[in-house]
Protein backbone atom coordinates (compact mmCIF):
# COMPACT_ATOMS: atom_id res chain seq x y z
CA UNK A 1 0.00 0.00 0.00
CA UNK A 2 1.29 3.43 -0.92
CA UNK A 3 1.17 6.24 1.65
CA UNK A 4 -0.43 9.35 0.13
CA UNK A 5 1.64 12.33 1.25
CA UNK A 6 1.27 16.10 1.20
CA UNK A 7 4.16 18.44 2.01
CA UNK A 8 4.01 22.05 3.21
CA UNK A 9 6.97 24.42 3.49
CA UNK A 10 7.22 28.12 2.61
CA UNK A 11 10.74 27.62 1.25
CA UNK A 12 10.83 26.20 -2.26
CA UNK A 13 14.29 24.56 -1.97
CA UNK A 14 13.10 22.65 1.10
CA UNK A 15 10.04 21.38 -0.79
CA UNK A 16 12.16 20.35 -3.77
CA UNK A 17 14.54 18.47 -1.47
CA UNK A 18 11.68 16.57 0.16
CA UNK A 19 10.13 15.81 -3.22
CA UNK A 20 13.38 14.31 -4.43
CA UNK A 21 13.69 12.09 -1.36
CA UNK A 22 10.07 10.95 -1.65
CA UNK A 23 10.49 10.11 -5.33
CA UNK A 24 13.05 7.50 -4.32
CA UNK A 25 10.74 5.79 -1.78
CA UNK A 26 8.52 3.18 -3.40
CA UNK A 27 5.93 3.25 -0.63
CA UNK A 28 5.42 7.04 -0.92
CA UNK A 29 3.04 8.85 -3.26
CA UNK A 30 3.25 12.65 -3.26
CA UNK A 31 -0.22 14.05 -3.94
CA UNK A 32 0.34 17.76 -3.29
CA UNK A 33 2.56 20.53 -1.99
CA UNK A 34 1.63 23.75 -0.21
CA UNK A 35 3.58 26.98 0.21
CA UNK A 36 2.06 27.99 3.56
CA UNK A 37 -0.20 26.82 6.35
CA UNK A 38 -3.41 28.26 4.93
CA UNK A 39 -2.86 26.54 1.61
CA UNK A 40 -1.96 23.31 3.41
CA UNK A 41 -5.27 23.34 5.31
CA UNK A 42 -7.25 23.79 2.08
CA UNK A 43 -5.34 21.05 0.27
CA UNK A 44 -5.55 18.58 3.16
CA UNK A 45 -9.31 19.08 3.51
CA UNK A 46 -9.65 18.55 -0.26
CA UNK A 47 -7.16 15.76 -0.93
CA UNK A 48 -7.25 13.98 2.46
CA UNK A 49 -3.68 12.61 2.46
CA UNK A 50 -2.59 9.80 4.75
CA UNK A 51 0.46 11.74 5.93
CA UNK A 52 1.32 15.44 6.00
CA UNK A 53 4.93 16.63 6.28
CA UNK A 54 4.54 20.13 7.72
CA UNK A 55 7.27 22.70 8.27
CA UNK A 56 6.99 23.77 11.89
CA UNK A 57 8.29 27.32 11.34
CA UNK A 58 6.02 28.56 8.54
CA UNK A 59 5.11 32.26 8.91
CA UNK A 60 1.61 33.45 9.89
CA UNK A 61 0.37 29.89 10.47
CA UNK A 62 3.00 27.46 11.74
CA UNK A 63 2.77 23.71 11.50
CA UNK A 64 0.94 23.25 14.79
CA UNK A 65 -1.58 25.99 13.96
CA UNK A 66 -2.10 24.36 10.57
CA UNK A 67 -3.09 21.04 12.14
CA UNK A 68 -5.51 22.78 14.51
CA UNK A 69 -7.28 24.32 11.51
CA UNK A 70 -7.93 21.02 9.71
CA UNK A 71 -11.39 19.49 9.99
CA UNK A 72 -11.14 16.57 12.43
CA UNK A 73 -12.63 14.12 9.92
CA UNK A 74 -9.84 15.01 7.46
CA UNK A 75 -6.92 15.01 9.90
CA UNK A 76 -3.93 13.11 8.46
CA UNK A 77 -1.06 11.58 10.31
CA UNK A 78 1.49 14.35 10.75
CA UNK A 79 5.26 14.62 10.90
CA UNK A 80 6.66 18.07 11.62
CA UNK A 81 9.78 19.19 9.78
CA UNK A 82 11.99 21.56 11.74
CA UNK A 83 15.50 22.93 11.32
CA UNK A 84 15.93 22.82 15.08
CA UNK A 85 13.86 23.72 18.09
CA UNK A 86 14.76 22.18 21.42
CA UNK A 87 11.30 22.85 22.89
CA UNK A 88 9.54 21.33 19.88
CA UNK A 89 11.72 18.22 19.98
CA UNK A 90 10.97 17.77 23.68
CA UNK A 91 7.23 18.22 23.07
CA UNK A 92 7.14 15.82 20.12
CA UNK A 93 9.13 13.11 21.87
CA UNK A 94 7.07 13.42 25.06
CA UNK A 95 3.83 13.03 23.11
CA UNK A 96 5.03 10.47 20.51
CA UNK A 97 4.72 12.88 17.58
CA UNK A 98 6.94 12.16 14.59
CA UNK A 99 9.37 14.86 13.49
CA UNK A 100 12.17 15.30 10.96
CA UNK A 101 15.20 17.53 11.47
CA UNK A 102 16.41 19.60 8.53
CA UNK A 103 18.23 18.70 6.40
CA UNK A 104 15.95 15.67 6.27
CA UNK A 105 17.78 12.36 6.01
CA UNK A 106 16.54 9.59 3.74
CA UNK A 107 16.68 6.90 6.42
CA UNK A 108 14.68 8.98 8.90
CA UNK A 109 12.05 9.83 6.26
CA UNK A 110 11.67 6.13 5.43
CA UNK A 111 11.15 5.39 9.15
CA UNK A 112 8.46 8.07 9.31
CA UNK A 113 6.62 6.53 6.36
CA UNK A 114 6.91 3.05 7.87
CA UNK A 115 5.49 4.25 11.19
CA UNK A 116 2.66 5.99 9.34
CA UNK A 117 1.78 2.75 7.57
CA UNK A 118 1.66 0.94 10.93
CA UNK A 119 -0.56 3.58 12.52
CA UNK A 120 -2.99 3.62 9.60
CA UNK A 121 -3.85 0.00 10.38
CA UNK A 122 -5.52 1.07 13.63
CA UNK A 123 -9.19 2.03 13.34
CA UNK A 124 -8.96 4.90 15.85
CA UNK A 125 -5.72 6.41 14.47
CA UNK A 126 -7.28 9.78 13.64
CA UNK A 127 -8.63 10.26 17.17
CA UNK A 128 -5.33 9.23 18.72
CA UNK A 129 -3.38 11.56 16.41
CA UNK A 130 -5.58 14.53 17.35
CA UNK A 131 -5.00 13.92 21.06
CA UNK A 132 -1.23 13.55 20.66
CA UNK A 133 -0.88 16.69 18.55
CA UNK A 134 -2.99 18.85 20.86
CA UNK A 135 -0.97 17.64 23.84
CA UNK A 136 2.28 18.35 21.99
CA UNK A 137 1.09 21.85 21.09
CA UNK A 138 0.29 22.66 24.72
CA UNK A 139 3.63 21.25 25.87
CA UNK A 140 5.53 23.19 23.21
CA UNK A 141 3.84 26.52 23.82
CA UNK A 142 4.28 26.22 27.57
CA UNK A 143 7.98 25.36 27.29
CA UNK A 144 8.87 27.87 24.58
CA UNK A 145 7.02 30.87 25.97
CA UNK A 146 9.48 33.72 26.49
CA UNK A 147 12.42 31.35 26.88
CA UNK A 148 15.49 31.99 24.72
CA UNK A 149 17.47 29.14 23.22
CA UNK A 150 20.40 28.06 25.37
CA UNK A 151 21.66 25.40 22.98
CA UNK A 152 21.48 25.03 19.21
CA UNK A 153 21.68 21.56 17.63
CA UNK A 154 24.26 21.51 14.83
CA UNK A 155 25.67 18.67 12.76
CA UNK A 156 29.29 17.60 12.91
CA UNK A 157 29.91 14.67 10.59
CA UNK A 158 27.25 12.13 11.58
CA UNK A 159 26.74 13.50 15.09
CA UNK A 160 24.50 16.24 16.43
CA UNK A 161 26.19 18.65 18.82
CA UNK A 162 24.29 20.88 21.22
CA UNK A 163 26.17 24.14 20.77
CA UNK A 164 25.84 26.54 23.75
CA UNK A 165 24.50 29.88 22.54
CA UNK A 166 27.14 31.75 24.53
CA UNK A 167 29.89 30.13 22.45
CA UNK A 168 28.56 31.61 19.22
CA UNK A 169 30.49 34.68 18.04
CA UNK A 170 28.53 35.51 14.89
CA UNK A 171 25.69 34.25 12.72
CA UNK A 172 25.61 35.16 9.03
CA UNK A 173 22.99 34.39 6.42
CA UNK A 174 23.89 32.93 3.04
CA UNK A 175 20.75 32.29 1.04
CA UNK A 176 18.81 29.53 2.80
CA UNK A 177 21.71 28.75 5.13
CA UNK A 178 23.09 30.25 8.33
CA UNK A 179 26.79 30.05 9.23
CA UNK A 180 27.64 30.00 12.94
CA UNK A 181 31.18 30.83 14.08
CA UNK A 182 32.25 29.91 17.59
CA UNK A 183 34.73 31.15 20.17
CA UNK A 184 36.80 28.03 19.39
CA UNK A 185 37.10 29.04 15.75
CA UNK A 186 34.68 26.39 14.49
CA UNK A 187 32.12 26.97 11.77
CA UNK A 188 28.75 25.21 11.63
CA UNK A 189 26.01 25.54 9.03
CA UNK A 190 22.29 25.13 9.65
CA UNK A 191 19.20 25.48 7.49
CA UNK A 192 17.14 28.24 9.13
CA UNK A 193 15.93 31.80 8.61
CA UNK A 194 17.84 34.57 10.37
CA UNK A 195 14.74 36.41 11.54
CA UNK A 196 13.32 33.24 13.09
CA UNK A 197 16.56 32.47 14.88
CA UNK A 198 16.82 36.07 16.09
CA UNK A 199 13.40 35.71 17.73
CA UNK A 200 14.65 32.72 19.73
CA UNK A 201 17.97 34.18 20.90
CA UNK A 202 18.55 36.06 24.15
CA UNK A 203 18.31 39.78 23.25
CA UNK A 204 20.65 40.57 26.14
CA UNK A 205 23.37 38.48 24.49
CA UNK A 206 22.83 38.95 20.75
CA UNK A 207 22.18 41.93 18.49
CA UNK A 208 21.14 42.09 14.84
CA UNK A 209 23.53 44.24 12.77
CA UNK A 210 21.96 43.91 9.33
CA UNK A 211 19.71 41.75 7.20
CA UNK A 212 22.41 39.09 7.13
CA UNK A 213 24.28 39.24 10.44
CA UNK A 214 23.79 38.73 14.17
CA UNK A 215 26.66 39.01 16.65
CA UNK A 216 27.32 38.11 20.26
CA UNK A 217 27.58 41.33 22.28
CA UNK A 218 30.22 39.82 24.55
CA UNK A 219 32.42 39.28 21.50
CA UNK A 220 32.31 42.93 20.33
CA UNK A 221 35.77 44.49 20.58
CA UNK A 222 35.30 47.87 18.89
CA UNK A 223 32.55 49.96 17.31
CA UNK A 224 33.64 52.66 14.86
CA UNK A 225 31.36 55.35 13.36
CA UNK A 226 31.04 55.26 9.56
CA UNK A 227 29.67 57.78 7.03
CA UNK A 228 25.90 57.84 6.78
CA UNK A 229 25.24 57.09 10.43
CA UNK A 230 26.34 53.46 10.32
CA UNK A 231 28.99 51.61 12.35
CA UNK A 232 31.79 49.17 11.70
CA UNK A 233 31.62 46.49 14.38
CA UNK A 234 34.81 44.51 14.97
CA UNK A 235 34.69 41.27 16.93
CA UNK A 236 37.34 39.66 19.12
CA UNK A 237 37.87 36.90 16.57
CA UNK A 238 38.81 39.45 13.88
CA UNK A 239 35.49 39.45 12.03
CA UNK A 240 34.16 42.83 10.98
CA UNK A 241 30.59 43.84 10.09
CA UNK A 242 28.91 47.05 8.98
CA UNK A 243 25.61 47.77 10.67
CA UNK A 244 22.59 48.93 8.67
CA UNK A 245 21.12 52.38 9.37
CA UNK A 246 18.14 50.94 11.24
CA UNK A 247 20.27 48.60 13.33
CA UNK A 248 22.77 51.39 13.95
CA UNK A 249 20.07 53.31 15.77
CA UNK A 250 19.41 50.24 17.91
CA UNK A 251 23.13 49.84 18.58
CA UNK A 252 23.41 53.47 19.56
CA UNK A 253 20.55 53.24 22.04
CA UNK A 254 21.55 49.87 23.50
CA UNK A 255 25.33 50.08 23.68
CA UNK A 256 26.61 53.57 23.15
CA UNK A 257 24.75 55.44 25.86
CA UNK A 258 25.65 55.52 29.54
Amino acid sequence: MKIRILIADDERPAREFLKRLLSEIEEAELIGEAENGKEAVEMINLLRPDLALLDLQMPEMNGLDTVRSIAKKNLPLTAFVTAFDEFAVQAFELNAIDYLLKPVEDIRLRETIRRAADRLEHEDWRHSEAIRIESARATYESAAENKPLHRIPVKKNDDIILLPAGEIVSITADGELLHLRTTAGQKFTINFRLKDLEARLDPNLFVRLSRSAIVNLDMVERISPMPGGTFEVRLKNGESFTSSRIQSRILRSRLLKL
